[in-house]
């Protein structure tokens, strides 16, 4: 079956009829992609400013990725947990010292690093089980990370779910404090929130997390899954502000594109986790792990986390050049290769006219562009980009109120005058 041969009309027509229907997906058809770029099923390119969620960090068909597959499916592609194979450890080593913390454990996707993180929360307070989370932090979507993910619309269909979970504002030291007490088990938090819009949480904040752990006994979960990893111009995001946490989180970039998450644990964790207390058939699994190792290479060998970071400064400048010329651009957010764009309406019909003009785009919450590029995207990509964002300001959905609050994406200043006629 060759698959790539499937028309776009059937490919849906498919989907419509046998898939469930949990997405509300964008008519939109990628078939390949080389570095920065994907090309549709007709062949049209398109800048790739998502990177599949923050994921594909070295871009598509990274060649060193695609020699690692190559090689490691001609070896094993599964062996369980049971055995040992050399990548996990390896893996596992190169991000216990990058981080400073003591262990890793290796899993599928980041809900389920971050179920495994509040398993271990418990098994260091036993007896306690409140969690203190952020409003509109995402987590994921298994129960117990439902459960402390702070965007109600989420959670409501499917309660009651895993109690004791208060949700307090973004940076509000005050609300902070007053939630965690002697009964809490966990603090988790994401330094730079993805999901809620791509809010960075402040040094301050970061601080008061952690002395608050260090009082209560709490264990401090840094939720890194979307903003780890070089993405925000440290191998790490905590290491912004210096706060090491207890337990980090990782997945997205990690495997190279392959499911692969992980959590890292530190000293309050050690010895606690015993045979028997996790696991996972997949998770830490030969090929994941190789890629996995490839990613951290590339990373190192191309200097990719010093590019993000000078990038990331260079793209805010001209973002916030946008900005002061650009009245529907309430707000710039982010850093590195993580930026959210706050509009002063609905994001979708933008994003979908961005796709048009060949920019693919990511939203968050109802009004923010959310731009995760892979590392290696080149400027003239981002220049571009600045340059369609104007455009579709001045005479696109942002220019009309209608199209933008009716979610039709762009409509003819002609038009717009016949439908208010």
């Amino acid at each position: 079956m060759l698959l790539h041969d499937e028309s776009p009309a059937a490919v849906e027509a498919r989907e419509k009829n046998f898939i469930l229907g949990t997405y509300n997906r964008t008519p939109f058809h990628p078939r390949s992609g080389k570095g920065a770029q994907l090309f549709d099923a007709d062949g049209r390119a398109y800048w790739d400013l998502l990177g599949g969620i923050a994921v594909n960090v070295l871009g598509h068909k990274h060649p060193k990725l695609v020699k690692a597959l190559r090689e490691e499916s001609d070896s094993l592609l599964h062996v369980s947990n049971l055995f040992y194979h050399p990548a996990q450890g390896i893996l596992g080593e190169r991000l216990v010292r990058e981080s400073g913390l003591r262990r890793a454990f290796f899993c599928n996707s980041g809900t389920e690093a971050n179920e495994a993180a509040l398993k271990f929360a418990r098994l260091a307070n036993p007896g306690r089980s409140g969690i203190v989370a952020l409003e509109e932090s995402f987590h994921g979507r298994t129960l117990g990370s439902l459960s402390m993910t702070g965007h109600e619309a989420y959670r409501t269909p499917f309660a009651p779910l895993v109690p004791g979970v208060t949700f307090v504002a973004p940076n509000d030291v005050a609300a902070l404090e007053a939630a965690v007490t002697n009964e809490v088990c966990a603090i988790f938090l994401e330094p730079v929130m993805g999901e809620g819009g791509i809010i960075p949480l402040t040094d301050e904040y970061l601080f008061t997390a952690r002395k608050l752990a260090d009082k209560t006994g709490a264990v401090l979960v840094f939720d890194e899954i979307q903003c780890g990893l070089g993405r925000t111009g440290k191998f790490f995001a905590f290491q912004h502000s210096g706060v090491v946490p207890d337990i980090v989180t990782l997945a997205k970039p990690l495997g190279g594109g392959l499911p692969l998450g992980a959590v890292l644990t530190g000293d309050i964790i050690e010895g606690l986790v015993k045979p028997g207390h996790h696991g996972t058939t997949f998770g830490g699994n030969p090929v994941a792990c190789r890629l996995g190792n490839t990613v951290l290479d590339e990373l190192k060998a191309g200097a990719l986390v010093q590019r993000v970071d000078t990038y990331g400064e260079w793209f805010q400048r001209q973002l916030k050049a946008l900005q002061a010329k650009t009245p529907a651009i309430v707000e710039i957010r982010g850093m590195g290769m993580m930026w959210g764009i706050e509009l002063d309406r609905p994001a979708g019909p933008v994003a979908r006219e961005l796709l048009g003009k060949g920019f693919v785009v990511g939203t968050a919450r109802d009004r923010v562009l959310r731009l995760l590029p892979p590392y290696i995207v080149p400027k003239k990509a981002l220049t571009e980009f600045i340059s369609a964002l104007e455009q579709v300001c001045r005479t696109g959905a942002l220019a009309c109120p209608t199209a933008a609050a009716t979610g039709e994406g762009a409509c003819p200043t002609q038009n717009h005058k016949e439908k208010a006629a």
